[in-house]
């Protein structure tokens, strides 16, 4: 049987994999039970029901989580578990977290199973499997108008196992879990990937006994070690705990990520039990504030005493005495309780030395002084082995302050030294910079002597250079005005020229005008009586078809209305569609938006809709008198009615075929404004869907884990430039001067100075400045982004120390894109 299981266990631990995608609203299982070694521990490795237990509980579990930030996490749970038979160990639980806008509700049910594998070693096979709820909490999400994407939002169900394994020693237990290994969505009926809380788990735990005097005799000591190894991270975690007799127990922790705890539990009486945990953030999450968790349970009695756990003392501040278990009187338990009362120190062991002979004097009356003697010897050796201790301890003292004073000397010399090596230095470099400085101002002098004399040759050319250009301009003068008198003459003679031949011009004008005018006037009277014959007919065929004319272009006119109108709406709901879309890039890049007014929808679209279904109706009554009018054309020119104007049937043709013209560029106006009212529909809901999610999912993490992603995909697709940029080619956004600034709490940077190129608040214009950057030839260029100031600062290179940012600073180079360096530092 015990061998069977063992081979479902390793096999169910070994052979799952994993092939999920990722829903909305989906959140993976995480309760945040970690502070605790007393209570709710099958959260830690589902073995923990079984290992090292005795009782079984029932506990009320809240935990509020970073107690600064609005809409922070808050767990919920009541569990049932512990140690129920020799082998086994179980728990139930039923929780709800609230993670701002999202909120699982559900359960766990936990298995152990203990194997034997000798006197003092257990082998524990364990499992979690859980089943929860995942979506959005519609009642956190604010919004200034009714939003129905909301509604489509699914929630899921999920089915979730977490197998472990512990082995456990006389006083170690080592083992391995996996959490989160298999985590179905019943809704999609698929598994999730990357699932950000899978990770698999090792613990080391430590469990002893204080044998001491007074208020911490038979204390129990519990110290566990844990690593959570991740996708992405990898958790390190520590806990100590320290539990006393009289029902009192103190914690110390710490975690990688979470950062220090520490707890306090107290007995009310034998069965009921408070404990409070504190938890403080460290790093990225120190903006956050505080967590607090509150444990209310109650232990069942237990009547026998189980092995492969601690022979506790139960008591309670109400119950003055302590409520021992029984203990079993077999050898192997005897044998565990002497080495759970392990020694503190050596007068304790003096002390049992001399009660155990005491013991065996009262055996045997006739060797007492023998005995006696013995122990008063071997306690004189112990003492004499102590003092020798001591006195050594305290010589090893005596020379390691000698030592470090000695050292401490070493190094003011070697101080001294230095400041003296500056000082000639700095006495130096002055000397040199005088000499420098002497050389230059002499240079100077012999510079502008040179200068002068160059300007007293540069004025004697120029006076040269301008008395020749006089003359010069005096003889071009004359000539110019024999020229201009030559050009006058010749003028006056094409003036005059002209003038006649525009007279002769104006009187044929005029004639043409005359003749124009009276051709223009009998062409109107020729087509008066034409449109005549077609505005006031005089037989039966030319007033049907004027009729229905009439009626058509009434119909038209309101159709085109109601096209206006149909596209005036569209345009409505595009511009709403950009300023959704506006408001969710600003927001992306950390820019807040005020809210819209509030505009009814529905009755936009209750209009919309009525447009439409006029619309329609008009197209088809306009669709019908078109053919009416073309049916009763096609009948006149049929029968042949030498009575009919040829002028009027020529007429109609054209105007039925503007008209059929016309009525097909209005359906395919209209199939064109359908078309785009369905565009901007799934665009809205797309940004309604990503404003949803943004709301649920945001944060600094992400932002960062976005630029990183930014900044690789931009270093590998970035190629050199063709032509060198320059400094016009680049935008360097705000100017820095030239004073260090100081930053404070940069997330995932650390502290030094930084070479920074340019500070941009835009994320489009950072991505600009980046790219021309490595297309200049410098890939390792890099940028960080300072909540407080909601910039970005793009850098080159970092230095621990002043001297050396300083020196990079002053060997920039003459690259465009170095030309407004300046220095920032980061203390966070």
């Amino acid at each position: 049987m015990r061998v069977t299981l063992v081979i479902m266990f390793i096999c169910f631990f070994f052979s799952l994999s994993i092939r999920a995608q990722e829903t909305d609203g989906v959140v993976a299982l995480n309760l945040p039970v970690r502070n605790s070694l007393t209570f709710n521990r099958f959260a830690l490795n589902p073995t923990f029901s079984f290992v090292r237990e005795q009782s079984k509980y029932i506990s009320l579990y809240n935990k509020r989580e970073w107690v600064q930030f609005e809409d922070a996490p808050l767990t919920y749970m009541a569990s049932y578990s512990g140690r129920f038979s020799e082998n086994i160990g179980a728990g139930l639980s039923l929780f709800q977290q609230n993670l701002g806008v999202l909120r699982t509700f559900g359960g766990i049910l936990n298995f152990a199973y203990n194997t034997r594998v000798s006197r003092m070693n257990n082998l524990t096979f364990g499992l979690n499997i859980g089943a929860y709820s995942s979506g959005i909490n519609t009642s956190n999400v604010v919004t200034n108008f009714s939003d129905p994407s909301l509604n489509n939002v699914p929630s899921n169900f999920i089915l979730n196992t977490s197998p472990g394994i512990n082995y456990g020693t006389e006083f170690f237990d080592f083992g391995v879990s996996i959490n989160n290994l298999v985590s179905y969505n019943l809704e999609t009926s698929e598994m999730l990937e990357n699932n950000p809380e899978q990770g698999i788990q090792a613990h080391v735990m430590y469990t002893g006994y204080m044998q001491s005097r007074g208020f911490f005799d038979n204390a129990k000591f519990s110290g566990l070690v844990r690593s959570e190894f991740r996708s992405e991270e990898t958790i390190i975690s520590a806990l100590a705990m320290v539990t006393v007799p009289k029902g009192i127990w103190a914690q110390l922790g710490y975690n990688s990520v979470f950062g220090p705890s520490a707890g306090l539990g107290i007995n009310l009486t034998a069965q009921i039990a408070l404990e409070y945990n504190f938890e403080t953030t460290v790093g990225d999450l120190n903006n956050f504030g505080p967590s607090h968790d509150i444990t209310l349970a109650y232990r069942f009695q237990n009547n026998r005493n189980y092995d492969y756990s601690g022979d506790d003392d139960i008591a309670g501040l109400i119950s003055s005495k302590p409520k021992r278990r029984r203990s079993r009187t077999t050898s192997a338990s005897k044998k565990r309780k002497k080495s759970k009362s392990k020694p503190i120190d050596n007068t304790d062991k003096k002390a049992s030395a001399i009660v155990a002979l005491a013991k065996e004097d009262e055996i045997n009356p006739s060797q007492k002084e023998q005995t006696e003697a013995k122990a008063q010897a071997k306690l004189l050796a112990e003492q004499k082995a102590k003092e020798e201790a001591e006195a050594q301890a305290k010589l090893l003292a005596e020379q390691k302050a000698k030592e470090e004073a000695e050292a401490h000397a070493k190094l003011l010399a070697e101080q001294k030294a230095k400041e003296e090596a500056e000082a000639q230095a700095k006495l130096l470099a002055e000397q040199k910079a005088k000499e420098e400085a002497e050389a230059q101002a002499k240079l100077l002098v012999e510079q502008k002597a040179k200068e002068e004399a160059e300007a007293q040759a540069k004025l004697l050319a120029e006076q040269k250079a301008k008395e020749e250009a006089e003359a010069q301009a005096k003889l071009l003068a004359e000539q110019k005005a024999k020229e201009e008198a030559e050009a006058q003459a010749k003028l006056l003679a094409e003036q005059k020229s002209k003038e006649e031949a525009e007279a002769q011009a104006k009187l044929l004008a005029e004639q043409k005008a005359k003749d124009e005018a009276e051709a223009k006037r009998l062409q109107e009277e020729q087509v008066k009586a034409k449109e005549n014959l077609i505005t006031n007919p005089q037989d039966e065929f030319g007033k049907a078809m004027l009729g229905i004319d009439t009626t058509v272009e009434a119909s038209k006119i309101e159709q085109d209305r109601l096209l206006n109108e149909f596209n005036t709406i569209i345009n409505v709901k595009d511009d709403d569609l950009k300023a959704l879309k506006e408001e969710n890039d600003l927001s992306e890049q950390g820019i807040t938006v005020a809210p819209r007014p509030f505009k009814s929808v529905t009755a936009e679209n209750n209009k919309l809709k009525a447009i439409k279904a006029d619309l329609d109706k008009i197209i088809n009554e306009q669709n019908d008198k078109i053919a009416e009018l073309k049916s009763l054309y096609e009948e006149q020119t049929k029968i042949g009615d030498t009575l009919t104007n040829e002028t009027v049937l020529l007429y109609y043709r054209k105007k039925i075929k503007r008209l059929e013209a016309e009525q097909l560029q209005a359906v395919q106006t209209r199939s064109q404004l359908e078309s785009r009212l369905e565009t901007i529909r799934v665009a809205t809901e797309f940004e309604k869907r990503r404003r949803i999610v943004r709301a649920a999912y945001d944060n600094e993490e992400e932002r960062y884990a976005q630029d990183r992603a930014t900044l690789n995909n931009l270093r590998k697709t970035t190629a050199l430039a063709n032509t060198p940029y320059s400094e016009s080619d680049f935008d360097f956004g705000e100017e820095q001067g030239n004073s260090i600034k100081i930053l404070k709490n940069i997330n995932n940077e650390e502290n030094g100075f930084y070479l920074v190129l340019a500070v941009h608040s835009n994320s489009a214009k950072r991505d600009d400045f980046v790219k021309k950057v490595i297309a200049s030839g410098r890939q390792d260029v890099d940028f960080f982004y300072d909540v407080s100031t909601s910039k970005y600062y793009i850098y080159t290179d970092k230095f621990d120390s002043l001297e050396e940012a300083n020196e990079a600073l002053n060997q920039k180079g003459s690259r465009p894109y170095n030309t407004k360096m300046s220095l920032m530092k980061i203390e966070n």
